[in-house]
């Protein structure tokens, strides 16, 4: 009996010493090598890599054995499309190096893992292009939803209803349009734009400057809205020489307020729609030896963690991040225990939330 053994053992070693030469000119190796090996059905090695319960101990353990041997490693995809459900959620932001995006990215990941989800993060860099390639990768890989922030560039909303046309969850934050009719988390943009102004109104600017991003995206349209209201409300002329958009990057900022300091009349304060142009924009004051705030106030907005450790500190809007992503990656779960997707939106606005800092504040 031990010598029948030794003997197996010997022609099952010989085979996949074989097959181990044969798969070294492979890409990667299929349930069908290992069914090779062991001389049984591709069937009975699905069945025993997935601890089906007809199969036996000594069959699933020399499954198991010669799958790690040949690096065997599942296919997800096929099996996605088996089950119709992948255990997938792609995520796809604008950029990974903000403090924002990176947060609520940490808690969409932290909510969605507790419930056996994985997450695919991708970044479009603000470019339309990239945006529509990272789509379509997500939908090849048969993700079950997709959380997603809008780039900057993006005006054509085509590949989003591709999304929804598939009958998959899209659920949009922090920029997001509402002609695309799909759940929404975001801060109240319209009115952090009343509260900035007022707070620069009740230190005694007259002159208020805005630099916003591009009107196209909702959110920065929202917040230009609530800086033209708000100065109708205080009494404030609104100049447009003092209203400009951008990108938003620390070049911009740099940039935007050079042109705001050519101006006969200068402002006395900028509203920047972005703390990386703010940090911009403080770079190119301090070097002018430009005191802030007490010729110049600015104010930001997402309250980075570097907001308060310049020199002066960045008044800004807190975001919310953490809760952001929270909400969006509940609101997902919610579409995933239901088989109806046309369920009612979910549009989650939280208040805006000013972090007065040195930069603006003169403590009158």
């Amino acid at each position: 009996m031990i010598l029948i053994k030794i003997i197996n053992t010997l022609h099952l070693l010989k085979r996949l010493s074989k097959y181990i030469k044969k798969l070294n000119t492979k890409k990667k190796t299929t349930i069908k090598d290992i069914a090779n090996v062991l001389n049984i059905s591709t069937a009975a090695v699905s069945k025993a890599l997935h601890d089906d319960s007809r199969i036996s101990k000594k069959t699933k353990k020399a499954v198991k054995q010669v799958a790690k041997n040949l690096n065997y490693q599942p296919n997800h995809l096929a099996s996605a499309l088996r089950k119709g459900k992948s255990n997938l959620v792609g995520v796809i932001v604008p950029r990974t190096n903000s403090n924002f995006f990176s947060s609520v990215i940490e808690n969409i990941e932290e909510v969605l893992n507790k419930k056996g989800y994985n997450i695919i993060i991708t970044q479009s860099n603000e470019s339309y292009k990239k945006e529509c390639s990272n789509i379509d990768t997500l939908l090849f890989t048969q993700v079950d939803g997709i959380i997603a922030s809008m780039a900057n560039e993006t005006i054509d909303l085509e590949y989003y209803e591709k999304i929804k046309a598939k009958g998959i969850p899209l659920i949009l934050f922090d920029r997001g349009e509402n002609d695309l009719n799909v759940d929404y988390i975001g801060i109240n943009d319209y009115e952090s734009s009343h509260v900035i102004v007022e707070h620069l109104v009740s230190q005694g600017r007259k002159r208020i400057a805005h630099i916003g991003g591009y009107k196209h995206t909702r959110i920065f349209n929202n917040r230009i809205r609530g800086y033209v209201d708000a100065l109708k409300k205080h009494g404030l002329p609104l100049d447009n020489e003092l209203l400009l958009e951008s990108s938003l990057t620390t070049a911009d900022g740099r940039a935007k307020m050079a042109e705001l300091l050519k101006l006969k009349n200068r402002p006395d304060a900028v509203y920047i729609a972005g703390d990386y142009a703010a940090l911009g924009a403080l770079q190119l004051l301090n070097e002018l030896h430009i005191k802030v705030p007490e010729d110049i106030a600015l104010v930001g907005f997402g309250n980075e963690p570097f907001t308060a450790m310049v020199t002066p500190t960045i008044t800004s809007i807190n975001q919310h991040s953490a809760e952001i992503g929270k909400q969006a990656a509940l609101t997902f779960l919610e579409h995933a225990k239901k088989e109806v997707i046309n369920q009612s939106l979910n549009k989650i606005i939280l208040d805006a939330e000013l972090i007065v800092r040195d930069s603006s504040n003169l403590k009158v």
